[in-house]
């Protein structure tokens, strides 16, 4: 055995602490999905809490650190899964979340998507010019730690540790605040500008929102912020006007128009942004292929043993095992879904064009989704766009193969089943999303791939552990928005807004009652902010990701006007730290600060939900009545602005302790 494989890497430490790092992210990114329809990227924040962990055994190596990181990326990933499996719930086949169906679910899809992209690694990560922004940032995390523990006992990655803790702590705090009703939970001006129109904005005080905005980044925050203008500044007074019939207060007016006709002017929007994605991925994405299939072919000419540690992947033969293995328990896990349905005369052919459709479709998303996160990042890869196109492909076929031989009458299990096997699909595209980023960050420290891949399988296996209980703990506590069974103890749904889109979509095209004149509409609207941003990147400054408008027309106001704020926060403190001297390690507890914001809030709802379900009781923690909060929405909007000032400035004080060699 040569000396450099003896070093520490893959131990079962740094595995158990991926482990735990990746229930805890897990959690928050499950309730954050349902809450907002975002998730955020796990990969940095685990670095640091790793580094402070580890810091103090002796034999700890920046690899391992590495490994941890990469088993709890997972969480940033599989969690994705929100956006498609409540559907379930949503039109009323499932009332919860059956562990050991939910659990393969997640498994099979998530060991797809990582074997599916280790043939894609040389072409897209190794012989790439591609960025991968969190890639890179999670290296030099990494790096910067490592140097400081040796500098300075700890420096960057104790003090990244606190920032972490600091802003899950006050994001907590500020949701317990809201849940015990002493203060506003939310902001909202809705107004008529004439006799026949209505709009207003709203916005959410949940420093969760804010952090995620951060992470985004100005760019997208920017294409959210034109979102919002051309829903409630152009399209909720034109479609107000045009139904001037409708009844209540300008909110409820500017409400009922917004839903669902213009949401699905949004969704067009995003199907549009997202074709035109995959289009320009055609030929780098094939030429890749090409590259990896040459590289493979050396290794198993017997050049495998020269490759430097950087390039060794999982053997091919193994990955082609795993893939023909997957095929069987694929269909056993279908047949499970179906063989108790009315689909039983089409049994055969549901089940194998399900299989075929995984097995093909998981290819080209985990390739286009691979590329698209070296090219923007995790984050901000358009999955939401690939699960629109996913689902309706699902649809189609779904109608090819069985709606005439079943009926109207079989309509509502093809509904399911549709759903289902896009479950299964997205969870091969959210990891292949996540994994080439873990192995760029892995062949930047010089990390060994294989033990990257082994170690992201594991924390797949983790992460779908814990993602079906906590389902099943807020359907109970909360429910979804639209759900056909709704019988929970709390009356505010979780929106889940990618699974009430993607539900729509599939019942749409199933039962042919689909509004394509506003996705149309959307549609067209997306070609239009395609040609912008093509427009404005060739400036080389500026750019307008149609997908993030699309989202904002989406999502409600509530959602995307804290995230918007998050995004210009998160620019005016990069640019302000950016000629300190420690600059860069500022910007750096910047973003950790933003990811404690969303753990911290998260964990806590998710804790809230538990106590909800224990007590029977919607409001546990309520210490006044309803009215109150809103009563003093102004002044709770004034406390939640200072907070947020003063966790930024000790952010910036909390930086100045790091000695200047830590910037970067």
């Amino acid at each position: 055995m040569r000396a450099e494989d003896k070093r520490v890497e893959l131990t079962l430490r740094g595995v158990a602490l991926g482990c735990l790092i990746t229930v805890v992210f897990t959690a928050a990114n499950v309730y954050l999905g349902l809450r907002v329809g975002l998730t955020f990227a796990s990969s940095i924040p685990a670095a640091v809490i790793s580094m402070a962990l580890l810091r103090a055994l002796k034999t700890s190596t920046i690899w391992e650190n590495n490994i941890v990181q990469t088993v709890a990326s997972a969480a940033g990933t599989l969690s994705s899964i929100i956006f498609v499996l409540p559907g379930l719930v949503m039109v009323g086949w499932w009332t919860g979340f059956p562990f050991w169906t939910s659990f393969w679910i997640c498994v099979i899809g998530g060991v797809l998507g990582v074997m599916y992209t280790i043939p894609l690694r040389r072409a897209l990560v190794t012989n790439s010019d591609l960025p991968y922004p969190e890639g890179r940032a999670a290296a030099e995390v990494l790096k910067v730690g490592s140097a400081s523990r040796e500098a300075a006992g700890g420096g960057e990655a104790k003090a990244g540790l606190w920032a972490v803790l600091v802003g899950s702590i006050a994001s907590a705090a500020v949701a317990a605040l809201v849940g015990a009703r002493v203060m506003a939970g939310e902001i909202a001006y809705w107004f008529k500008p004439t006799a026949t129109t209505a709009t207003g904005m709203a916005g959410g005080l949940q420093l969760a929102l804010l952090g995620a905005g951060h992470l985004m980044g100005i760019a997208v925050g920017m294409a959210m912020l034109a979102g919002l203008v051309i829903t409630w500044g152009v399209a909720v007074p034109i479609m107000t006007h045009l139904h001037p019939a409708l009844p209540g207060t300008a909110a409820e007016i500017a409400q009922a128009a917004w839903a669902p006709d213009v949401r699905f002017i949004g969704a067009g929007a995003i199907g549009a942004a997202a074709i035109w994605t995959l289009a320009k991925l055609a030929a780098p994405v094939w030429a890749g292929l090409a590259s990896a299939i040459r590289a493979s072919s050396i290794r198993s000419s017997g050049q495998g043993a020269s490759l430097p540690r950087t390039e060794r992947d999982i053997p091919i033969w193994i990955v082609g095992a795993t893939l023909l293995g997957s095929l069987a328990p694929l269909a056993v896990l279908f047949h499970s879904f179906l063989s108790a349905g009315p689909l039983q005369s089409v049994l055969t052919p549901l089940i194998v064009g399900g299989v075929l459709y995984v097995v093909v479709a998981g290819f080209l998303v985990a390739a286009v989704c691979g590329y698209m996160a070296g090219l923007i990042g995790s984050s901000n890869s358009p999955v939401s766009g690939l699960a629109i196109l996913s689902v309706l492909g699902a649809a189609l076929l779904l109608v090819a193969l069985a709606a005439k031989t079943v009926g109207p009458t079989g309509h509502a299990a093809l509904v399911a089943y549709a759903l289902f096997v896009t479950a299964v699909l997205l969870n091969v595209a959210t990891i292949a999303n996540d994994n080439l980023q873990d192995l760029k960050t892995g062949q930047l420290v010089d990390a060994t791939p294989w033990k990257q891949q082994v170690a992201l399988i594991v924390g797949v296996v983790a992460g779908a552990c814990v993602i079906p209980p906590i389902l099943d703990v807020l359907n109970k506590a909360f429910g979804f928005a639209g759900a056909a069974n709704l019988d929970t103890i709390s009356d505010q749904p979780l929106a889940a807004p990618q699974a009430v889109l993607i539900s729509t979509l599939a019942k749409g095209v199933i039962q042919g009652d689909l509004p394509w004149t506003y996705i149309g509409v959307g549609a067209a609207l997306g070609l239009v902010l395609v040609v912008v941003d093509e427009l404005l990147r060739r400036t080389g400054k500026y750019s307008l990701p149609p997908l993030g408008v699309g989202i904002a027309i989406y999502l409600p106001a509530a959602v995307t006007l804290p995230v918007v704020i998050g995004a210009v926060i998160g620019w005016i403190y990069d640019r302000w730290v950016a000629k300190k001297p420690n600059g860069a390690a500022a910007q750096r507890m910047g973003v950790l600060l933003a990811s404690g914001f969303i753990v911290g809030e998260s964990l806590f709802n998710v804790a809230l939900a538990g106590l909800i379900v224990a007590t029977n009781n919607p409001s546990p923690i309520a210490l006044a009545p309803t009215s109150f909060p809103e009563q003093f929405m102004w002044a709770g909007a004034g406390v939640f602005a200072l907070i947020v000032l003063g966790l930024y400035l000790w952010t910036e004080l909390k930086s100045r302790d790091l000695p200047p060699s830590a910037a970067i």
